[in-house]
Formats: C-alpha cells, sequence, structure tokens
C-alpha cells in the first residue's frame, strides 16, 4: 500500500507541460521530483540558443559551447529562471531586451566571451539578479545606465577584460545593494578613489591588481563599508605603490589578500600597521619580504586570527611565528617545509584551524602536542611515516584530523586514545597494515572514516568496537574479515568495500547501514548481501562474473538504489525485483544487456531514473516502458541501434511521451544496417513503417482473386445485360441528337436482319411490303451510308424510320450486329413511349434461348410479335398483320393489334 501511495504522490508532481524529447540538452536528475528543473546544455558544439527550452526551467547551463549572438527571443517567456550559465563560448554580441523576461534571475554567468560593449539596455529586466560575472571577456566601455535595471546586484566580476581607467566602474559603486566587485587584470596603471564621483559605495570586497597597476590609493570616503581589499596577482609579480593617507578610511577592512605583488617593504608596513580591524591575511609568494621581518609586523596586529603563508619559500618560516600568539588559524601549506622546529608555534595557543599539507614533513610537529585548542589539523600530502603516541597527546578538542596521502605503516591503539572529539578522520593512501586496537575502545564520537588505498588486508573481531557514531566507513583490499569485525558500528549508514571473491561476512550487525558500495573486481556473495536488511543504496562495479541470482535482494524491501556497472547481466532474472517495490534508480550501465524484457516481468512501480548505456540493445519495444509508471529520466547512450522499422514505435515514443526524458535521444546514432551506420537514429523516416507490407500484398492478391472471380461471372451470366447497358446509353446520346435536329421520318420501316435470313427478306418481304403494300423500307446493304461508322448508321436507321422491324432467328441472336440493333430500337421504345418495334419470328426459339433483350421486350410490352411458321400456309394473314402493325399509330394506347402466334 505504501509504494502505491508513493507512486500517486509522484505522479500529481509531474509536470505534463515539460517537453522530453530535447534535441541537445537533458534534464538533470533530482531525486525530489518536485525540485526545481536544471537544464543541461553544456560541452554539445551549440552555435545557437536551442529552441525547445521548457518554459518551467530554474537553470540553463549553455557553457563550453561555440554560441556567437544572443537573440533577442532566445530566452523569452522563461519567467521561472534562476541561474543563467554562458561561460565559454564566442559571444560578442547580445541583442538589448535579450534578458528581459528573466524577472527571477538571481545568478548571470558570461565568463569567457568575447564582449567589449555594455550598453544600456544589455541588461534590461534583471531586477532580480545578485551576481554577474564576465571575466575574461574584452570589455572596453559600459554605459553609464549599463546596471541602471539591477537593483539587487551584489557582487561583479569583470576580471580579466580591457577597462582602462577606475572611472568605468562607476556605474558599478552607484548601485544600492553592491557588496563585491572583482577588476582584477584589467588595463588599470592606477587606482585612485580621486578618479571617482563623490559618492559612498556599498561595495564590501573589492579584488583590484594587474600587471599594469602602479598605484593602489584610497584617498576619499568612498567605501565606507569595505572590509576585504584583494591585490594577488594572477601572473608574474609586479611593483605597486600603497598610498593611503588617511588610515581611518582603512577602519572597517578585516581581510587583506596580497600575492604575487611587490609593494615597497615600508609601505606595506605601514599598511599593515594602519590595519586596525585586520582579523585574516594572506601574503603568498612573499618570500622577500617575510625574509626582512615582515612578520614581526604582522604579529603586532592584536585582531588578526587567521594568517595564510601559503607558498612562500622561506627558510626557517614557523620560528618567525613566534610572536603571533592571537592567531587561530594558520596555512603553512606547499611551503616546501622539512620539519617545523621545536618551539616555533609552541606559543599559539589559541590556534584552532592548522594546514601544513603538501609539504615534506617525515613526522607530526612536536608543538602540535602542545596545541589543545586545535579543532582542524591537516598534515595530509607529507613524508610521514610513524605515528607517535604523545603525536597529539593534548589535542583532545581535535573534530578533523586529515593524515592521507602520506607514508604511514603502523597505527598504534595510543595516537587516537586523546581524540574523544574527532569526528573527521582521514587515513587514506597510506602504508598502513594493522589498525593496532586503535578503533577498539576510543573515538566514540567519530563519524567518517577513510581508510581507502592502504595494505590491511584483514579485519579482526573487534576492531571497529569503540566507533559507536560511526556513519560512513571506506575501506579497500581487504582479503579477510573475521567473525564480529563491524560489531559496535551500530549507526552505520554508509560502508565502500573492496573484498576478495565469495568472502561472506554477516552484516546483519549493521542495522542502518544503508548505502553499500562494492567495486573490487570480484563477485560478492549473496549471503553477505542477505545480511544487509536495512539497505537503501547498493553499488557494485566489475564484480559479478554473470548477473546476480533473483533471490540477491530478497530481504532488501527498503532498497531505492541499485548500481551494478560493467557485469554481463544477459542472462538477468526479472525475480531480482520482485522484492524491491521502493527502487527508484537504477543503472545497469556497461552491462552488456541485449534487451529489456526483464523490465516489463519485473514492472518496478517506484522507479524514476535508469540507465542501460553502454550495452549492447540494437532494437528497444517501447511497450516496455508502459510497465514503468514513474520513470523519468531514461539513459540509453552509446548502444548499437538498428535504424529500420523494428524501431519505429521506439523512436515515436521518444519524440511522443510527456512523462519521460531520453537522455541525449537526438544524438543516438545507428550501427545498424551497414548503410545507416552514422546517421541519428531520431532522423530516420518511421512513416512508411505504418504501411504493412505483408498486409498490402494480402489485400492486393485478394483484390485480384476477387477481380477475376468477379469477372468470370459477370462474363458467364451478366455479358448480356452490361452490354445492352452500354448500348442503351449510346443510344440515348443519339436519340438526344436526333430530338435536336428535328430530323424528319426517311423510312417507314427499318429491317433489321442476319446475313444468313437475307434470302427470305428478299424473296418474301420486299415484294410484299414495298411491291404490294407500298412501303419504304431501309435496309443495311442498300440505305446504309458508305464511310460512316456501323454504330452510327444503325442510329440513323433506327431514327430516320417510323418503326423497326427485326427478323428474329437463332443466328439473329447469335449476332452482335443484330443485338445492338434491337438495342437500340428498344431504347428508342422506353424514350419515346411509341410502339416503333416489330418483332418477326422465323423460327420457333424457346424462351430460355432468347436473348436477354427479347425477354426484357417481354416484361415492357407483350405485343407486335408474329410468327411465320405458324403462318404456314396462311402467309397473305401474316402479311396484313404487318401491314397492320406499320399502320398502327405510336400512342401506346393502340394496343392488341396483334395477339401473337394465335393471330396469325
Amino acid at each position: 500500500m505504501k509504494p502505491l501511495v508513493s507512486l500517486l504522490s509522484l505522479l500529481l508532481y509531474l509536470n505534463p507541460s515539460l517537453p522530453y524529447s530535447l534535441k541537445n540538452c537533458t534534464i538533470d536528475y533530482s531525486v525530489n521530483p518536485t525540485a526545481d528543473v536544471f537544464l543541461n546544455c553544456a560541452n554539445r558544439k551549440l552555435c545557437t540558443v536551442p529552441d525547445d527550452i521548457p518554459r518551467d526551467v530554474s537553470s540553463i547551463k549553455l557553457d563550453n559551447n561555440i554560441i556567437e549572438k544572443i537573440n533577442r527571443d532566445d530566452f523569452s517567456n522563461l519567467s521561472k529562471l534562476k541561474s543563467l550559465y554562458l561561460q565559454i563560448n564566442w559571444i560578442s554580441h547580445v541583442d538589448d531586451g535579450s534578458f528581459i523576461d528573466l524577472g527571477a534571475l538571481t545568478v548571470l554567468e558570461m565568463s569567457g566571451n568575447y564582449l567589449t560593449n555594455l550598453t544600456a539596455n544589455l541588461f534590461q529586466g534583471l531586477s532580480s539578479l545578485t551576481v554577474l560575472s564576465l571575466r575574461w571577456n574584452e570589455v572596453q566601455f559600459i554605459h553609464t545606465l549599463a546596471f541602471q535595471s539591477l537593483t539587487s546586484l551584489q557582487t561583479v566580476i569583470l576580471l580579466s577584460n580591457q577597462l582602462q581607467q577606475i572611472s568605468d566602474i562607476q556605474p558599478l559603486l552607484q548601485l544600492p545593494h553592491l557588496q563585491k566587485l572583482n577588476i582584477i587584470d584589467n588595463q588599470f596603471t592606477s587606482f585612485d578613489t580621486k578618479d571617482l564621483l563623490n559618492m559612498s559605495s556599498s561595495l564590501k570586497v573589492l579584488y583590484v591588481s594587474s600587471e599594469k597597476l602602479k598605484t593602489f590609493s584610497i584617498s576619499t570616503p568612498v567605501f565606507p563599508q569595505l572590509e576585504t581589499i584583494n591585490l594577488c596577482q594572477i601572473n608574474s609579480g609586479t611593483f605597486v605603490r600603497w598610498d593611503v593617507p588617511d588610515k581611518t578610511l582603512l577602519k572597517s577592512i578585516t581581510q587583506l589578500l596580497i600575492s604575487n605583488t611587490w609593494i615597497p617593504f615600508e609601505e606595506i608596513q605601514n599598511v599593515l600597521q594602519s590595519l586596525e580591524s585586520l582579523i585574516h591575511l594572506k601574503l603568498s609568494y612573499m618570500d622577500e619580504w617575510i625574509v626582512k621581518g615582515l612578520l614581526e609586523t604582522v604579529c603586532k596586529i592584536q585582531t588578526l586570527t587567521s594568517l595564510d603563508l601559503s607558498h612562500s619559500n622561506v627558510t626557517n618560516l614557523s620560528a618567525k611565528l613566534v610572536t603571533c600568539s592571537q592567531l587561530s588559524d594558520l596555512d603553512l601549506s606547499n611551503t616546501h617545509m622539512t620539519e617545523l622546529p621545536k618551539g616555533s608555534i609552541l606559543s599559539l595557543k589559541r590556534l584552532r584551524f592548522m594546514t601544513v599539507k603538501t609539504n615534506s614533513l617525515t613526522k607530526v610537529p612536536d608543538d602540535i602536542r602542545s596545541l589543545s585548542s586545535l579543532e582542524i589539523l591537516n598534515l595530509s600530502d607529507n613524508l610521514i611515516s610513524e605515528l607517535g603516541c604523545d603525536d597529539f597527546t593534548n589535542t583532545t578538542h581535535l573534530i578533523e584530523l586529515y593524515l592521507n596521502m602520506n607514508n604511514i605503516v603502523n597505527l598504534h591503539r595510543c595516537v587516537l586514545e586523546k581524540l574523544n572529539d574527532l569526528k573527521v578522520l582521514d587515513m587514506s593512501n597510506n602504508l598502513l597494515r594493522t589498525f593496532g586496537g586503535a578503533f577498539k575502545i576510543t573515538l566514540q564520537k567519530l563519524e567518517f572514516l577513510n581508510l581507502r588505498g592502504n595494505s590491511v588486508s584483514f579485519f579482526e573481531k573487534g576492531d571497529f568496537q569503540g566507533l559507536g557514531s560511526l556513519k560512513h566507513l571506506d575501506v579497500t583490499n581487504i582479503e579477510k574479515i573475521r567473525p564480529g569485525a563491524f560489531d559496535g558500528l551500530v549507526k552505520l549508514e554508509s560502508l565502500r568495500i573492496s573484498v576478495p571473491p565469495k568472502l561472506y561476512y554477516n552484516y546483519s550487525a549493521l542495522q542502518q547501514l544503508k548505502s553499500y558500495h562494492f567495486d573490487f573486481p570480484y563477485e560478492v556473495s549473496t549471503n553477505t548481501i542477505y545480511t544487509m536488511k536495512y539497505l537503501e543504496s547498493f553499488t557494485a562495479e566489475n564484480i559479478y562474473v554473470s548477473a546476480p541470482n533473483g533471490f540477491t535482494f530478497h530481504y532488501h524491501t527498503h532498497l531505492k538504489n541499485l548500481t551494478i556497472r560493467q557485469t554481463d547481466m544477459s542472462d538477468l532474472d526479472p525475480m531480482l525485483f520482485e522484492t524491491i517495490p521502493n527502487l527508484q534508480v537504477l543503472d545497469f550501465s556497461n552491462c552488456y544487456l541485449k534487451s529489456l524484457d526483464f523490465l516489463v516481468k519485473a514492472r518496478p512501480p517506484a522507479l524514476r531514473f535508469l540507465n542501460l548505456s553502454n550495452n549492447e540493445l540494437t532494437v528497444i519495444n517501447e511497450t516496455v516502458f508502459q510497465s514503468l509508471p514513474a520513470l523519468t529520466h531514461l539513459d540509453l547512450g552509446n548502444n548499437p541501434f538498428t535504424c529500420d522499422c523494428s524501431n519505429a514505435g521506439f523512436i515515436q515514443w521518444v519524440m511522443s511521451n510527456a512523462q519521460t526524458q531520453v537522455v541525449n535521444a537526438h544524438q543516438y546514432t545507428c550501427s545498424f544496417p551497414v548503410a545507416q551506420q552514422g546517421r541519428k537514429l531520431l532522423e530516420f523516416n518511421t512513416e512508411s513503417c505504418w504501411m504493412d507490407v505483408s498486409f498490402i500484398c494480402f489485400i492486393s492478391s485478394t483484390c485480384l482473386v476477387v477481380l477475376a472471380l468477379l469477372s468470370s461471372f459477370i462474363y458467364h451470366f451478366l455479358r448480356w445485360q452490361l452490354s445492352y447497358g452500354f448500348y442503351l446509353f449510346l443510344a440515348f446520346l443519339y436519340d438526344s441528337r436526333k430530338k435536336k435536329k428535328g430530323t424528319p421520318h426517311q423510312f417507314d420501316a427499318f429491317v433489321s436482319y442476319n446475313v444468313h435470313d437475307e434470302a427470305w427478306v428478299y424473296r418474301e418481304m420486299l415484294p410484299v411490303l414495298e411491291e404490294e403494300q407500298g412501303w419504304r423500307l431501309c435496309l443495311h446493304h442498300r440505305d446504309f451510308q458508305p464511310g460512316k461508322p456501323i454504330m452510327e448508321n444503325i442510329t440513323d436507321a433506327i431514327y430516320s424510320s417510323k418503326k423497326t422491324i427485326c427478323v428474329i432467328s437463332r443466328r439473329y441472336l447469335q449476332s452482335d450486329w443484330c443485338s445492338r440493333e434491337i438495342q437500340m430500337a428498344s431504347f428508342r421504345l422506353f424514350d419515346e413511349q411509341k410502339d416503333v418495334l416489330i418483332l418477326l419470328f422465323l423460327e420457333e426459339i424457346p424462351t430460355q434461348q432468347m436473348s436477354p433483350y427479347y425477354r426484357m421486350r417481354k416484361l415492357v410490352k407483350r405485343r407486335t410479335y408474329l410468327s411465320w411458321p405458324q403462318a404456314g400456309q396462311h402467309t397473305g394473314v401474316f402479311w396484313q398483320n404487318v401491314q397492320r402493325a406499320l399502320e398502327t399509330g405510336n400512342t401506346p394506347d393502340d394496343t392488341n393489334l396483334l395477339s401473337g402466334p394465335t393471330d396469325c
């Protein structure tokens, strides 16, 4: 029930307005789903600002690209943007008003570009900006109104530009809340407050120095609140004259940092003597002045508590600090020191923080043991090989001790037994072979212990018995762990360890252990993992030979982060995830995975971050992600994708889904097929993939088969009906034409007959109808116009005659032309509603052998038909009936002139 509630809460916070198929950027993953949106577009070789920036973004990184210009609309509508990083580009121009919509912006970083002029409206709209960094540009000109809208600005960095004179910074000093200004390494030859208008600035921190600077003078009360002056030169030192005639003008100075800057000895003495409120002083690369006795003046500053002498190469440097008893913070790192002479810092009883790192000390200085107020001691990166029992005898208030990167071989119990307040101990990268019981009864407040990179080969029972408050432990190269070795670590939360293969240890005593990082190149024992029931994070790099079995995390219901890298996980069992319902982060990068099927079966409900980069995935089935309802961050980089239709669904999912960000998806490249190698995966055209070729072939073949069957059916059963319809249509066209012309009838009747019946026509019909009765008949062999299309001759003959006589025989019914003639006559019958058709049957023909056109005729008008065979010897009556038919009027009411064969 609890995972379900968490999932529902997560889904409520998901912002559907964020576009996740970003072309050139990624949204940084955050453990908190409601956290601000951080967009990373750095190191992408971008020439312009991306046009698909989410509107809800609060931070954008565009550094290390090749952008040359900022356009007016590049950052429009980004009302929630708080931080914008544009450093290390080629920006030489910014349109006025480019930042006008960034009312919430507090940090603008534009270092490492090619800006030359700061125009009046360049920063328009940045009313909330507090930090502006323009270091490493080529700024030569600042308009007097350039900063007028920056009413909240507190920090301005103009280091390494081309400003020529101090008056150039006048617009900055007029800002009401300005506190820090860095103008180091510009082209000033003089910094004199007389060159500024008579005003009072709120500035508290001033960084100013350059190779060309010759004079530094504060002669007017322009900086009444100034607390820090930094004269640290970046390159080789130059001589600078310091002129402060009135020491009250420096009454607020608490920090002075001088490095690589050569101020005349007498002047720097006078300066130091005039700083009545000085607390922190840095004097780096000031060897000549220290040798001359500058530290004597320094030690007389009663307010001074912090002294930084790093990077000073002076013999017996520490001996010159005897009178600096007021110090609480001393930095002697990188001073080429081989020893700290006894008694040299004995007087520094107030010392709380001391750094002597990166020197050549061979032992802990004797004076350390007398510094009872010491809280932080850094002796890292020296040559210390042995620790004595008295080294930290009196440093009972020590909280942090750094002894890493030395040559310490042995650790005795007595060395640390007095450090009851110690919380951080770093002894990494030494040569330790044994702990000597140092952690058995002492250091009860220790919270962080780093023992990586030593030579301790095994842990004995109770080795960490005294570390009841320890939360973080980091150890490596352990060959054997005795039972009970971690007894006493009841508050341990994070363990980073390297142990040999199949080494079993029962971690059940570590009931608070939440993070376990295992990075030794051998497989960790499953039984060992079983005992860590309260784990929240597990990391194993180059550990397993094959995927861990499905029961590895059977008892780890609290596990949230699981990372297994550089392991062959191709045979992964989905059961691995069954008992870790709270899993939120899964990293299986570089694990030889070829399929994501395990996710379909595992279905981790709370998984939000999934890293499967550097595997062997070629085809991704987008339906896999339906089993990951909470997924917001997916990394599939450096996989050998196949660019064909098998990935079409995945490509569409990447481009359209509104929940999961596929990191750098637009940079995924094709590996297969060979012809597509090097192309971008998302540039593959998926439109053709939605047409199923096999389905199209099936439909096409089906249509062809149906068409063939239909054609056969029509040919055998409907060809006459279709033919009739076609010629009916042609007759309609001709009929319309004749009506328009209004042509009178030239013939009394058109005789339609088959050539085989021509003898009967000439022998029987013509003598009676033409010679005896006087009718004018139209015969095709006699009256058709030569050269004219046959169909047109037939149509003209039918419409030029009052009647059409069809002499029907079996051969007549089999003739195409005869059929067309009766079709035309039939259409005229239908169209004009006139009895213009006379049928004469020369033979007895059964009804089933009749043409479809004749059957049509019987359905419309069952009259005006004569039978020659039935006439017999009464041919005279037959011809009289024909005469009557020819004489009959054309109205449909003139019926029953002939009653068929019975009247013959």
